[in-house]
């Protein structure tokens, strides 16, 4: 049986006249996302779009696997083409769906009937397809609350298709839909979260990192670059910027207040992914992934600080969320084993023993003045180093 995926969409289909806009974006980055794994066709009616698999024979673990990392698609239906007779649907439908029926206890069949001009109703459906799995499988008993198997059949104009219960897709908007964006990437549990977050609404992201050699190993800077290299199933390539920090943390610590350094840090930090963005041209905001209250740099009072050195907005996903809620999101995406590997960070050099939790804005501008950084910040942008981490 000819085999097709139903890629089912949700609040793309809610966009009235730019709907199709949305739909187009979300082909190319299909297109793009399963040209490893084959050959296939593509069409799209009824806000679905059918994935159909070409080749002798195509691997459709794998394009089924690649679909649900899509942003955009809700949900991924593996299914079987049938003629739209009814005594075929129900001589086909159980085959099709034999080796997860034979293993159920339970089962219920669904219809939807799109081809109003199909003979037979949705019940009716129900009730024939149903027959012809007890009477195939006579050990299944009908459960219609809570059925081990969902036996779902679709009417639709050119065939019926037959598929079991659907896999959860991404979610979210297409990547590309809502402009770009400069994740600031750390080796960290949130920041990967973070740029995951953003791209499901629709951000093309771009990665920076800072760097701090010798108090930063190569190792740590691997691991930032497999973080990034993880969530690019995700959010697709990812421009990478590697921002040698050094010079910059030596002079924070000869210079200024020690409770200080942190937020002085940040705020540098920023005016350097800043730079970076205007020499890009296109990207219109920066991504962090603090969480409000975590450390002492990411209480309201650091932040509003940080935020006065930006002439951008900065983009918080992870503000809200407490700490079990970002791992849950990290170990989804495949991130959290490599955050937590112990090498070291840039943001923990120098970290002061008691940095202060409750800045004022005038202290800080006032401790970072008393340092000329520009020529170091200058220096920092030009010896950044630049690559582009694909999608495996």
């Amino acid at each position: 049986m000819k085999e097709i995926i139903l890629c089912k969409y949700g609040e793309i289909a809610l966009k009235g006249l730019n709907k199709s806009t949305f739909e187009s974006m979300m082909v190319k980055t299909i297109k793009r996302r399963l040209r490893p794994a084959g050959e296939f066709k593509i069409t799209r009616s009824q806000s679905t779009l059918y994935v159909e698999p070409l080749g002798e024979e195509p691997d459709v673990d794998q394009f089924t696997d690649r679909l649900t990392k899509i942003f955009g698609i809700v949900k991924v239906c593996r299914s079987g083409v049938i003629e739209k007779d009814l005594g075929e649907i129900c001589r086909q439908a159980p085959e099709y769906l034999a080796e997860q029926l034979e293993q159920a206890r339970t089962f219920k069949v669904n219809a939807k009937r799109s081809d109003k001009g199909f003979p037979y109703k949705s019940p009716e459906i129900c009730t024939e397809v149903g027959g012809a799995i007890l009477e195939r499988f006579p050990h299944l008993v009908v459960d219609v609350h809570e059925p081990d198997v969902i036996v779902n059949v679709e009417i639709r104009e050119t065939a019926a298709y037959v598929h079991g219960r659907p896999i959860d897709g991404a979610g979210g908007i297409p990547v590309g839909s809502s402009g770009r964006a400069m994740l600031l990437l750390s080796g960290g549990i949130d920041s990967p979260v973070a740029g995951y977050m953003m791209a499901r609404r629709g951000a093309v992201i771009q990665a920076v990192h800072f760097e701090a050699p010798p108090y930063t190993s190569d190792r740590a800077r691997m691991k930032v670059e497999k973080l990034a290299g993880l969530i690019t199933k995700y959010c697709g390539d990812i421009k990478f910027y590697c921002v040698p920090f050094t010079e910059i943390q030596m002079k924070i610590r000869a210079n200024c207040p020690e409770e200080l350094f942190t937020i002085i840090m940040r705020r540098l930090m920023m005016e350097i992914a800043q730079r970076l963005c205007e020499k890009e041209g296109d990207v219109q905001a920066l991504v962090t992934g603090e969480s409000l209250g975590q450390v002492a740099s990411q209480t309201m009072y650091a932040m509003v600080c940080t935020d006065a050195a930006c002439r951008m907005p900065v983009f918080r996903p992870c503000v809200g969320m407490d700490k079990s809620e970002i791992v849950e999101i990290a170990r989804k995406i495949g991130t959290f084993e490599t955050s937590i590997l112990p090498y070291e960070d840039c943001c923990t050099v120098f970290t002061p023993k008691h940095p202060k939790t409750r800045p004022t804005l005038a202290e800080v501008e006032k401790a970072q003045a008393g340092f000329d950084f520009e020529p170091f910040i200058q220096k920092a942008v030009e010896d950044t180093e630049i690559t582009v981490i694909k999608v495996s």
